[in-house]
């Protein structure tokens, strides 16, 4: 099929993405990011996503820092808008506990606005933390078929 060729060493077929680690202050950043990988796997079907105990890979990431600037100033100097930097390793690791590779530092970056409603600023903040999420899932993904 077009489109599906895969670089990784024959007999995985199958991976688990466990909760990620929060090393952060950032209160359940490890939800979004997990979601995010669970997501590119499933969506790509080309392994299948399973338990740990069924798995012949697993991927396992940690977020290790979150940052949160404002970058952006009105005249009076309020902030308009924030940048979002999250840094993680991720390490893929077969069942057996063979380390396959790692991936040390891995960060994203992301902008955005803030509104007068502090619950619309909220609502921004953590759709720029799933999109780093979002993006991060997609390297990893990309680095798992194409650059094994």
């Amino acid at each position: 099929m077009v489109g599906k060729e895969t670089h990784i060493p024959p007999g995985l077929n199958s991976i688990a993405i466990p909760t990620f680690v929060n090393k952060t202050m950032e209160p359940g950043i490890e939800v979004p990011f997990t979601q995010a990988f669970l997501r590119e796997f499933i969506l790509d079907r080309r392994v299948k996503v399973t338990d740990r105990k069924d798995a012949e890979t697993i991927l396992e990431g940690a977020i290790n820092s979150f940052n949160l600037f404002s970058v952006a100033y009105d005249r009076s100097g309020y902030a308009l808008e924030y940048q979002v930097i999250v840094v993680a390793d991720i390490t893929l690791k077969r069942n057996t506990g063979e380390t396959l590779w790692v991936e040390k530092h891995m960060s994203e970056t992301r902008w955005f606005r803030v509104s007068q409603s502090i619950l619309m600023t909220e609502d921004n903040k953590v759709a720029a933390i799933r999109e780093a999420g979002e993006f991060m899932a997609q390297r990893i993904r990309n680095r798992f078929f194409y650059n094994f």
